[in-house]
């Protein structure tokens, strides 16, 4: 998370370059060509039975990227992950029908009403920030779903076929809207930086963590996502949040580590 978030903020520092879509085509694509010839996963290639959970799993990665690379562009990294996080949240409580689980429910949306500008004191926060967040949110809720169901794929190379898959439409779409300065080469370096931190890295090493720690500790671990990225935002960029801000990061917090926490106990 240090990693990737660091070059989240990192990122923010080409967006007047080549804007979000191109800073995320940069990390998405040159992730793939570094997993690629890191892993060779096709040493092992995937059966053609599972393509279309690899491409799923690649599709909602690479909208993920884009979604959260756009909020980034509006409103700050903490408050944007904050929003991000509930989506395996909700893909937690959801799925409950313990009490309990309902009080870590109304924990979150008490944090999001803080979070968001719905009273007086809150902050102003640009709609589409907030928007493109919680598309991330549900993007990385199925990003978890199909997540799981490619992690069971022979050979080891899941993580480079998924950031395969990811490329294919989103570095079109940063070519698009960046032209012919995304091949600029301070902008490549800068790029392949964000993809080495950003993607190649966490993700990796996420595979890894799946695989080897009990679901209870990864997701308390993963539930700290939103501090961990404000602390970079204020580091590298110098976003400062208020305090009713890490309140609202604190709840949402608290409730996705509980959730975490009582559901992998119970089962």
């Amino acid at each position: 998370m240090v990693s990737q978030y660091a070059g989240a903020a990192f990122a923010k520092h080409l967006f007047p370059l080549v804007g979000s879509e191109g800073v995320v085509a940069l990390r998405v694509g040159l992730s793939a060509l570094i997993l690629l010839g890191w892993l060779r996963p096709w040493r092992t290639p995937p059966t053609r039975a599972e393509l279309p959970t690899l491409l799923l799993y690649g599709v909602t990665l690479g909208c993920m990227n884009l979604l959260i690379y756009r909020a980034f562009a509006l409103i700050p990294i903490g408050i944007a992950v904050a929003i991000e996080v509930t989506g395996p949240l909700a893909l937690v409580l959801l799925s409950s029908r313990r009490p309990r689980d309902f009080g870590w429910l109304a924990c979150a949306a008490f944090g999001l009403w803080l979070l968001l500008p719905l009273h007086a004191g809150a902050a102003q926060l640009d709609p589409k920030g907030i928007a493109y967040a919680f598309g991330a949110a549900a993007c990385w809720a199925l990003y978890i779903v199909f997540g799981k169901r490619a992690s069971s794929v022979q050979g080891g190379g899941v993580v480079a076929w998924g950031m395969l898959a990811a490329s294919l439409f989103i570095v079109p779409v940063g070519a698009y809207y960046a032209g012919p300065s995304l091949l600029a080469p301070s902008v490549l370096l800068g790029g392949l930086a964000v993809a080495v931190l950003s993607s190649a890295l966490p993700y990796t090493l996420e595979m890894i963590a799946l695989r080897r720690l009990p679901r209870r500790v990864f997701g308390i671990m993963v539930s700290s996502s939103p501090a961990v990225s404000a602390l970079a935002g204020f580091a590298v960029l110098g976003e400062r949040l208020g305090a009713i801000q890490w309140l609202a990061i604190a709840l949402v917090m608290l409730a996705s580590g509980a959730s975490a926490w009582t559901g992998t106990r119970d089962a």
